[in-house]
């Protein structure tokens, strides 16, 4: 399981780690092979210029680390009176296939392109939308190509604080696969415990993401070309 950029914060500097039991592996006979759990760590720090954000996911078998995927991403706002901002990123990592000697290497890949950010008045609603070209360099197996990305990032804590909605939505090309893109959304649903009666200070939220993809996941065969809807149990300590 890869989850990706789960929470976007414009203007307020954020940290959380996130724990997910991920049910893949139960629910598709094909994924039976698939690891159990992930860890993702995610940082958000904006500043004058814009903002810069990075998380690394790990992912885990019974005994012992599966994969790591990170993304870094850097946006510079493009004046002071306009949502729009100037994006660069980067993407890279690696995963594997219990028992079957199947390992996959994510192209390394950069992007860069425009984003339009908005946020409600106290940053309780928030929304990116990103259009950019991505360009991957040679590896995994494959030459170097390019292709775009169009991603849709979202935020709703509701509930005075109780609830939060939020996740992503990415459409890729991908010249090697059915259709030629890949779609790729992780939305995750959070209750916030620190927002309980005498739960102050204590930052732990408990919730579940389903990652649903089309051409992405790889099943035991090795082969991508599949829809599939997965969903994870997670808790989450934001810092």
């Amino acid at each position: 399981m890869i989850a990706l950029m789960t929470v976007i914060a414009l203007g307020a500097q954020a940290q959380n780690i996130q724990l997910h039991y991920d049910f893949g592996h139960s629910l598709y006979d094909g994924l039976s092979g698939r690891p159990n759990v992930t860890t993702t760590v995610e940082m958000f720090k904006p500043d004058k210029w814009g903002s810069t954000f990075m998380f690394t996911d790990i992912d885990y078998f019974t005994d012992g680390a599966a994969g790591a995927y990170w993304e870094i991403s850097r946006e510079f706002k493009l004046g002071q009176q306009t949502p729009f901002a100037l994006h660069l990123e980067y993407d890279g990592g690696a995963t594997t296939i219990e028992h079957t000697g199947i390992g996959n290497r994510f192209q390394h890949a950069f992007l860069g392109g425009m984003a339009w950010n908005w946020a409600s008045s106290d940053f309780s609603k928030t929304l990116s939308l990103q259009a950019m070209y991505k360009y991957y360099f040679k590896g995994a197996g494959r030459g170097a190509f390019n292709g775009f990305q169009v991603t849709g990032v979202w935020g709703d804590t509701f509930a005075g604080g109780l609830c939060t909605f939020s996740g992503f939505l990415d459409v890729w090309y991908d010249k090697d696969v059915c259709g030629k893109l890949i779609v790729l959304s992780e939305p995750q649903f959070w209750f916030n415990l620190n927002k309980l009666k005498g739960m102050d200070g204590i930052n732990v939220s408990l919730g579940t993401e389903v990652e649903i993809s089309n051409n992405f996941v790889f099943d035991a065969d090795g082969n991508s070309h599949k829809f599939y809807a997965i969903p994870t149990l997670a808790a989450k300590w934001t810092f």
